[in-house]
């Protein structure tokens, strides 16, 4: 029996979140997902730091204009009144908490909101933490979205990370493929479980104590 979310439906749920008329940056990878989920009606202007406000979902694989493409090297579209600016603009529009949400992947987070979602300290790694230290202290709200484990079975969210940090008590929620969790005076709050996962599931496989929110 399959239980959980696929993460296009994870991407769903950030997006039914994001109160309409909001400021959105989309990290690299999953997060990216989001744009091609938001709901009928609503206006959410997309964000990429490399110099575009109004970018739309993602085109089809003979669509893609090359030289139109968002900060993780992918092709994308821009919406009609989108608007292209410099580097230097973009980051000024981060810096100065012009941006009110931002949605970033993660290889960990704690359990009071810490996150780490840029090296895992292994020789190899990157060599620096990139745009999203500049996002998580900008702005105005941090979601996560993730898958809830590792390849390896290992959990993302724990009670303190071990990997470099990219920002200390910045994660506001975290959407994973087993539940909604909510970041609360430095505690981990479930305030929504995906479908066939139950609280004692959730909790053996999280790094760190769960609380249950009364109307879950």
């Amino acid at each position: 029996m399959k239980i959980g979310w696929e993460m296009s439906e994870v991407a769903l749920q950030v997006a039914l979140d994001i109160p309409n008329g909001s400021y959105v940056n989309l990290g690299i990878g999953i997060p990216e997902l989001v744009a091609d989920y938001v709901p009928q009606g609503r206006e959410v202007i997309y964000h990429t730091e490399n110099g575009l406000l109004g970018m739309g979902p993602v085109p089809s694989a003979d669509a893609g204009d090359p030289e139109l493409i968002n900060a993780g090297k992918k092709c994308i579209t821009a919406l009609p009144g989108a608007c292209f600016f410099h580097h230097a603009d973009s980051f000024s529009m981060i810096r100065g908490g012009h941006i009110d949400y931002c949605v970033l992947g993660a290889l960990q987070v704690s359990a009071d909101g810490d996150l780490a979602n840029w090296s895992t300290g292994e020789p190899n790694a990157i060599p620096a933490v990139g745009g999203a230290m500049d996002l998580v202290a900008g702005a105005k709200n941090i979601v996560v979205i993730s898958q809830h484990s590792t390849k390896n079975g290992e959990p993302k969210i724990v009670e303190t990370c071990t990997y470099p940090l990219t920002g200390k008590k910045v994660v506001n929620r975290i959407y994973t493929n087993l539940a909604v969790i909510d970041v609360k005076d430095n505690r981990l709050w479930v305030s929504k479980l995906a479908p066939g996962v139950s609280f004692e599931y959730l909790q053996a496989n999280t790094g760190a104590i769960l609380q249950m929110e009364s109307d879950c």
